[in-house]
């Protein structure tokens, strides 16, 4: 088959859980060896599990040891294996189409697409969120390498399907999915993406301090920061607000039917809350949640000597800097993800 000359197909790819152990403790053999003795720790503990809880827990272990997410090594291993397989294979048939470029997913941030680029990611759904706020507007093909471990919600192609997605791409032909993004816009020029929510508060358990503005509205709050939600991501982070607010309406008699509202992926709104607001007599709890509609902005004004940051899909180490004076506006990004379906 003949190659295309201009642009390339860059794989993104993410390190396995076996591979983080390896560079936490060298060697596969000493992670091994020093999970084990954790778990030999806690059965040799009298006092932290009784003589049942000591038997309930061996035996459950010994049941779930060939359960996938057992947290034994040898699923890290099979893990690990599955993941080498579709990743050899992914590039073997990619390279029939085009010059191929394999990514780690720590290079994302710095790394630039060209405009002729196509995307394939082979991981979980987090890696396609993460990806997607910097491959802006390039066609993103999604495969899920393992369907039996991975719930795949943003995974739609295997190594069965993926060359025909793959084929129609390369010509133009293909069909996506458009994804709303959100973005933080700050005064100082710098921004940040989410494909999923954007975070904003202290990169810690201490209370955020900020001013928010909202339809017409402004006030001081001192809450455990804001959460925006795209379409994609209101199932997601979102959706833990919600869960915590049905159960404390549950606890108290008044109506659980509190969900999260049903927001399709390419949808021109916004929909952000705030996180245990406190109310006091410098602070106020009166602008707690609502919709960020298309043409309309979130004002926020950091009071927050330091450790005040903005992140996005739950990536903490990728982050704006948002201390006192900062000012951010929160709005829909003008790009949109495309995920080929």
């Amino acid at each position: 088959m003949k190659k295309v000359d201009q642009g390339k197909i860059v794989i993104v790819r993410n390190k396995t859980q076996l591979e983080e152990l390896r560079e936490q403790f060298n060697t596969i053999a000493q992670a091994s060896f020093f999970i084990q003795q954790q778990r030999n720790n806690v059965q040799a503990k009298s006092g932290f599990l009784s003589k049942k809880q000591k038997k309930v827990w061996s035996e459950n272990r010994a049941r779930k040891k060939e359960d996938i997410g057992s947290w034994e090594m040898d699923d890290f291993k099979r893990e690990q294996d599955n993941y080498d397989a579709t990743l050899e294979t992914v590039k073997n048939r990619a390279a029939r189409f085009m010059k191929i470029k394999v990514l780690e997913t720590a290079y994302l941030p710095s790394y630039l697409f060209s405009p002729s680029d196509i995307v394939i990611v082979v991981g979980q759904d987090g890696l396609v969120a993460n990806t997607a706020k910097y491959a802006r507007n390039i066609p993103i093909i999604a495969i899920n390498p393992e369907p039996h471990r991975f719930d795949g919600i943003l995974l739609p192609f295997t190594l069965q399907n993926f060359e025909m997605a793959l084929q129609k791409a390369v010509s133009g032909k293909h069909q996506y999915k458009e994804v709303t993004m959100a973005e933080a816009l700050l005064d100082d020029g710098q921004s940040l993406l989410a494909f999923n929510d954007l975070y904003i508060g202290v990169n810690s358990h201490i209370s955020a301090k900020y001013q928010i503005t909202y339809g017409g509205s402004t006030e001081n709050q001192s809450s455990s920061g804001m959460i925006v939600s795209t379409g994609a991501g209101a199932t997601g982070w979102m959706s833990s607000v919600f869960n915590m607010v049905k159960g404390v309406n549950q606890l108290f008699g008044e109506s659980p039917q509190v969900t999260v509202p049903s927001l399709p992926w390419d949808t021109n709104r916004l929909l952000f809350t705030v996180r245990e607001p406190f109310a006091s007599k410098t602070a106020q709890a009166g602008i707690v949640s609502g919709f960020i509609e298309e043409g309309e902005e979130l004002v926020i004004e950091s009071m927050m000597p330091q450790n005040g940051v903005i992140f996005s899909d739950g990536i903490q180490s990728d982050y704006l800097r948002f201390n006192s004076g900062s000012i951010a506006r929160i709005g829909l990004a003008s790009q949109k993800a495309q995920l080929v379906v």
